[in-house]
């Protein structure tokens, strides 16, 4: 498997909320990844795939919420999202495809 196919499967998507759209202002993009990734692989792969360089990496855990699925108890997988910090005069324009 080819090192780029790897990186996709470490990031996701871009999650574009109004909260992410925020902390876009602040110079940082918010990714859906992997549950498994951790914070070196998450840059290597930012820096990898968009051609940036990144200053920084924090990560946040959301549990699924438990939902009813018609009629049945079910509940929604854990999401982890990565607030990625850029450094000065780096961007990443989420609005746009791959």
């Amino acid at each position: 498997m080819s090192a780029k196919a790897e990186y996709y499967d470490v990031i996701r998507k871009p999650i574009i909320t109004e909260k992410a759209t925020m902390a876009s202002e602040n110079g940082a993009v918010v990714f859906e990844v992997a549950i498994d990734s951790n914070k070196p692989q998450i840059k290597q792969a930012v820096e990898a795939l968009f051609g940036v360089k990144v200053k920084a990496v924090n990560t946040t855990i959301t549990k699924g919420k438990t939902k009813r699925f018609k009629g049945t108890i079910g509940r929604r997988k854990d999401v982890k999202k990565a607030y990625v910090m850029l450094e000065e005069g780096n961007t990443i324009d989420v609005s746009t495809g791959l």
